[in-house]
């Protein structure tokens, strides 16, 4: 959270920027060994409640609902995580500026819809996109060395 809020956030693309708390939540939850993607969920998303100006639940949701369809994608559909990342970061992002959108217009705030899909969402998630393997990266190489690979003999 800390790293999104001093680095990222000063690295926008037009109004758009990196979501990285997102991102290392889903591809936390894509790891086949990690059993506790909910709670570091619900974590990050009242972390990132408490620093944002959004209403109080509009971003836990999101972020719960990001990566319940991570575990769901991992569990059922694919074994490739990393495909599984690109799906999720993209349908995760969708959702969370949806929500935000759709709570700012039914608070009555002035928001021009196009001009917040144009210069936020597809900028946010191109962004997402390109830092996803990444953050993919090292969340598996972490998840490798706190949940290692038994031997069997």
């Amino acid at each position: 959270m800390i790293v999104q809020m001093a680095i990222i956030s000063r690295l926008p693309l037009l109004q758009g920027t990196v979501d990285l708390v997102l991102l290392v939540l889903l591809a936390w939850t894509l790891q086949e060994k990690v059993t506790t993607w909910w709670q570091w969920a619900l974590i990050g998303g009242i972390l990132v409640t408490y620093v944002s100006a959004m209403p109080s639940v509009t971003l836990l949701v999101g972020y719960l609902a990001a990566t319940a369809f991570a575990r769901i994608m991992q569990a059922q559909i694919w074994k490739t995580s990393v495909l599984a990342m690109f799906a999720t970061v993209f349908l995760g992002t969708i959702v969370i500026h949806g929500l935000s959108i759709g709570v700012l217009l039914f608070s009555g705030t002035r928001i021009q819809l196009q001009e917040s899909i144009q210069l936020v969402l597809f900028p946010s998630l191109l962004l997402n996109m390109l830092a996803a393997l990444p953050v993919y990266i090292l969340m598996k190489d972490l998840a490798g060395w706190l949940y290692p690979v038994e031997i069997q003999t």
